[in-house]
């Protein structure tokens, strides 16, 4: 098994996924609060200022621990967060993650968290040594789906969301990427 101890930015054509910083508050609270964002997903929010500074915290604690790898997305060019991806929820032999992403609205369409999402899954394959990644989807969730199957990610039409009856649940096999 290979293990990665430290946090690794990423980095693609546009855009440098990077750790959270505190000063990402804002971006955190608006992705975790507004119901646009959230109208797919089940998930705690963070409407204060104090909820989404907490959320930072633990989420570079999980990350010092190994926990999750989560990235925020922003553009070479400009520090400001727009999304993020994370893989977490690692199996017990740590060989299967769950990929998990959000955007801000006004940057979707464009590319951008199928670029985060090659990012990732290449590290996640390649550095993690990853045999599976697993996606949790809503069934009404169009844009994700596509973005799923253009990843070669597929529906595993046989697994439920014990968690969630609206989710279908998208698999990514090393062999088949």
């Amino acid at each position: 098994m290979v293990t990665v101890d430290k946090f690794q930015e990423l980095e693609t054509n546009r855009l440098l996924l990077r750790r959270l910083e505190e000063t990402d508050w804002e971006m955190i609270r608006y992705l975790r609060s507004d119901k646009e964002v959230n109208k797919f997903v089940k998930r705690q929010s963070a409407e204060t200022k104090e909820k989404a500074l907490a959320f930072i915290a633990k989420t570079n604690n999980d990350i010092k621990n190994g926990q999750l790898f989560q990235w925020c997305i922003s553009f070479k060019n400009s520090p400001a967060m727009i999304g993020n991806i994370v893989l977490w929820n690692f199996s017990k032999d740590r060989k299967t993650a769950e990929v998990g992403y959000d955007l801000s609205p006004e940057f979707q369409g464009m590319g951008i968290m199928d670029e985060a999402m090659k990012a990732v899954l290449h590290f996640g394959f390649n550095k993690l040594k990853l045999e599976m990644v697993e996606a949790f989807t809503s069934k009404q969730n169009e844009s994700s789906k596509k973005l799923l199957l253009r990843n070669h990610f597929r529906w595993n039409e046989s697994r439920k969301d014990s968690d969630d009856e609206d989710n279908i649940i998208f698999e990514l096999d090393n062999s088949n990427r």
